[in-house]
């Protein structure tokens, strides 16, 4: 029996981090996420309508507002990273199957944002083995995809560490645009 992730955000977590539903108490962790200078060159804002950096914490409410209506449209999952140790959200995992007319048809499609001191292999690599194990079950898909910037070292070195290979393939966006730097693992 497989689950909808779209009914209810499922809770996953290891030793270390837990990965749940948004609520709008993570304001102001997650405002010191999308407000870290170092942090944001690192998300993946392909095809998306904005970039990811807020200094307000109205804006951060509004994005939060945003993404829950986006989940409920079903168009993607996004769930907090809580750092057990300290209660605190300290980044945002959003995850889709794809549906395009390119290589990363029928893909779920990560994005990882973390604030920059998490930014470290062994973090990285932790919070992937709570998902990636998931991805398929509750996304249907063969494959995920994210994406990693040449200057985001620690953050290959992860993926690499969890079977991602650097694909030669981009990533068409609606309007035709080619966003390159995915790498790709099976499920």
């Amino acid at each position: 029996m497989s689950i909808d992730v779209y009914e209810q955000i499922p809770v996953m977590e290891s030793e270390k981090f837990l990965l749940r539903e948004i609520d709008d108490g993570d304001v102001e962790d997650l405002l010191k996420v999308y407000s870290d200078k170092d942090a944001v060159p690192l998300f993946n804002s392909d095809n998306c309508v904005n970039g990811f950096y807020y200094t307000s914490i109205e804006k951060m409410k509004d994005t939060i507002a945003f993404w829950k209506r986006e989940y409920q449209s079903r168009y993607y999952v996004r769930w907090a990273i809580i750092d057990k140790s300290t209660n605190c959200a300290i980044g945002t995992i959003e995850l889709f199957n794809r549906r395009a007319k390119d290589y990363f048809n029928n893909c779920g499609l990560l994005r990882l944002d973390l604030r920059s001191d998490y930014e470290k292999q062994d973090i990285i690599v932790d919070i992937l083995g709570i998902i990636i194990s998931e991805t398929k079950e509750m996304f249907a898909c063969e494959m995920i995809a994210t994406k990693a910037i040449s200057i985001a070292k620690e953050r290959i070195r992860a993926l690499e560490y969890r079977g991602f290979c650097l694909s030669e393939e981009s990533v068409i966006g609606h309007d035709g645009t080619k966003y390159g730097s995915y790498y790709v693992r099976e499920v």
